[in-house]
């Protein structure tokens, strides 16, 4: 049973054709899941559409998250990739988090929110601190929504502390970036596996 994933990259700008730091860590990403048999379908840029501010799943016209949900879900993993800014996830990570808080009132008759047996897993870059307290974010934010987080779940990168180097300028992957790529992506491969051929009973 093949499995699916798709990546957003919450970087606070939009595409321009510039290089982004979140998109090189993606892409390390998608090799490592192309080795474990699950293809990255395509990574959304959230700066390069409306989402509006709100935590319902449509906030009315010119809201273009109603699309943007309904393809994210269609996949069996996420990878939810953004930027570190002042030491934390950046706003528009935060936005789509808000947005996903409708999940909690969206049940089916079992109880499960639209996110139960889906995987996420995290892809955070920065040049300052705090990649374990933007995984923490995200995290619980996704695990309170239904998402269903794998052991070793993020893969991260921070530059040297008050340094102006971005990942997407390193001349190689550091080896234990690459480590934990591998790890990450088999390990959220496995899971959507089991996920996707025994879901979530669910409470009811």
């Amino acid at each position: 049973m093949p499995v699916t994933a798709i990546a957003i990259n919450c970087s606070l700008k939009k595409s321009s054709g510039e290089d982004s730091s979140t998109d090189a860590m993606i892409e390390v990403l998608r090799e490592h899941f192309a080795a474990a048999d699950v293809e990255i379908s395509e990574t959304i840029r959230i700066a390069d559409h409306d989402v509006l501010p709100g935590v319902t799943s449509d906030e009315g016209d010119g809201d273009d998250w109603p699309a943007l949900r309904e393809k994210i879900l269609s996949h069996d993993i996420l990878i939810f990739g953004g930027p570190i800014w002042m030491g934390q996830i950046g706003s528009i990570a935060k936005r789509v988090l808000e947005r996903m808080d409708a999940f909690l009132s969206e049940t089916d008759d079992q109880g499960r929110m639209p996110s139960f047996s889906k995987v996420a897993v995290a892809a955070i870059v920065g040049n300052e601190d705090g990649a374990h307290w933007a995984s923490a974010q995200l995290f619980q934010s996704l695990n309170d929504t239904g998402w269903t987080i794998p052991a070793t779940a993020a893969c991260y990168w921070v530059g040297e502390a008050m340094g102006s180097t971005d990942f997407k300028d390193l001349d190689k992957t550091p080896d234990k970036v690459t480590e934990t790529a591998k790890l990450v992506a088999s390990n959220a491969a496995h899971l959507a596996k089991l996920l996707k051929a025994d879901a979530y009973p669910g409470p009811a």
